[in-house]
């Protein structure tokens, strides 16, 4: 039997891990796990540790979801997969059905793909390919928000705005993206709250439309948060100002909702917070519970038809994925979606929301390293900062959050941090007794760091 040295040694020699400078495993080793059960993950020698980012954000309903397991295992056994093309089957059907109902009004076709990235990639190409076949083939800017984040293929890259992701391949990406400034409630120029302002940042939108609106294909935004920008959030008002100014100037509304999407911001989409909807929204992370590899990119019948004619008129939209459609993923999204609604998880989740915002405040809301303590849903976001007045960040070079985020391994928490953003993103069924322990394990690791 091996070693847990051995399994690591092993891991190093062959495993080029993601998002990961190589060079920092050498003091800190991968931890390598050996089972999942709830919010919780063991490793290999019976070390427990807490899953409060939901392993980037896509285990929904708990690791070794019983219902989603037999749903899988069940499948096994009928069919695992068939090429898309041409065939279907019962899974992807059903599927349909039981999306379309909690779907934002007027999205009701569905192309499915293998993951975030890729589903971003066929809302781009659809969207470029819509505005050429409908006679708008000037179109041929989009437009996104900095501080976005929305997949790491060459055109999701092109419509993010990190440089962490996006610096070295600037050769590659396309140069015809206008990047809008994205509204900063924590720091507002305009000295406003998210709470009670009227989005005066929206003029920076207007401006570029007004400049670029009528050469743009499509704006790309992730809905009320901005996950990898440091879990940013801004009001659903801004999204009902950007659908008008979309429908003025003929521009699409793109909406990434892989990171928002079934129940993470309280309502099963960031877009149900508002009264309007997408022209084409993309789905993954948590629709199969982070069991397999599946995402959807959703549109309107509009955009569908645009594409409808005989085959030699070249109008098919041409973008495939091997996995495409996969019976395996199919039923894991459906029994995601039954546990949704029978265990009623929205209500209960959104009953423990206040509650566990309240409660992290209470906790470390008044350390004078924390700036702000930033939620909607269950995810909270805190803000840790050199100067609590000021709001002044650390020194990046420090490395802060990375600092406690290794401190919390220690102590059975896995909270990997955005910049120095921690943050709450659990599995929807967390129980509170579970978030208790995660705080007082963060606080542990927060004072061995921060004093």
């Amino acid at each position: 039997m091996k070693t847990t040295q051995e399994w690591v040694a092993e891991d190093l020699a062959h495993i080029w891990h993601p998002c990961s400078q190589m060079k920092d495993y050498e003091s800190l080793p991968p931890i390598v796990i050996d089972h999942g059960k709830g919010s919780y993950l063991y490793d290999i020698d019976g070390k427990e540790y807490i899953d409060i980012v939901s392993s980037w954000w896509a285990n929904l309903l708990g690791h070794c979801n019983p219902v989603i397991s037999k749903a899988i295992e069940k499948q096994l056994e009928v069919l695992e997969h068939v090429i898309f093309a041409n065939l279907s089957h019962k899974p992807a059907i059903r599927l349909c059905d039981e999306l379309i109902k909690i779907l934002p009004k007027g999205l009701t076709k569905f192309h499915f793909n293998d993951n975030g990235s890729g589903a971003v990639e066929a809302g781009l190409k659809m969207a470029f390919q819509y505005q050429h076949q409908i006679g708008q083939a000037q179109r041929t800017k989009f437009m996104c928000l900095t501080g976005s984040y929305h997949g790491e293929t060459i055109g999701a890259l092109s419509v993010g705005s990190l440089d962490l992701f996006a610096e070295m391949y600037q050769p590659m990406l396309m140069k015809s993206t206008i990047h809008i400034e994205a509204p900063d409630c924590y720091r507002c120029p305009y000295g406003l709250t998210r709470e009670s302002c009227q989005c005066q940042c929206f003029e920076q939108a207007e401006k570029a439309f007004e400049r670029d609106g009528h050469d743009t294909v499509a704006i790309i935004v992730e809905p009320l948060l901005q996950g990898s920008a440091g879990m940013r959030i801004y009001p659903a008002l801004y999204l009902e100002k950007l659908r008008h100014l979309c429908d003025a100037y003929g521009v699409l509304l793109i909406a990434d909702e892989i990171a928002t999407g079934f129940g993470r911001t309280g309502k099963m989409f960031a877009f149900n917070h508002t009264q309007v909807s997408p022209d084409i929204m993309t789905v993954s992370k948590g629709l199969t519970g982070g069991y397999l590899p599946m995402s959807i990119t959703i549109t309107t019948q509009q955009i569908y038809d645009a594409f409808y004619a005989d085959y030699l008129e070249h109008k098919a939209f041409v973008h495939s994925h091997t996995y495409a459609g996969n019976p395996l993923g199919c039923v894991a999204a459906l029994a995601v979606q039954k546990i949704m609604r029978e265990d009623k998880m929205l209500e209960k989740a959104n009953k423990r929301a206040l509650w566990l915002h309240e409660t992290l405040e209470e906790a470390v809301g008044g350390h004078k390293h924390v700036g702000e303590i930033r939620h909607i849903g269950l995810i909270n976001a805190i803000e840790l900062v050199a100067n609590r007045e000021t709001k002044q960040p650390f020194d990046p070079s420090k490395r802060t959050g990375y600092a406690i985020y290794k401190r919390a391994l220690d102590y059975g928490l896995l909270l990997r941090p955005l910049g120095d953003v921690l943050y709450f993103n659990a599995p929807l069924t967390t129980t509170k007794d579970t978030y208790r322990q995660a705080i007082e394990r963060m606080q542990k690791a927060m004072k061995d760091v921060l004093g």
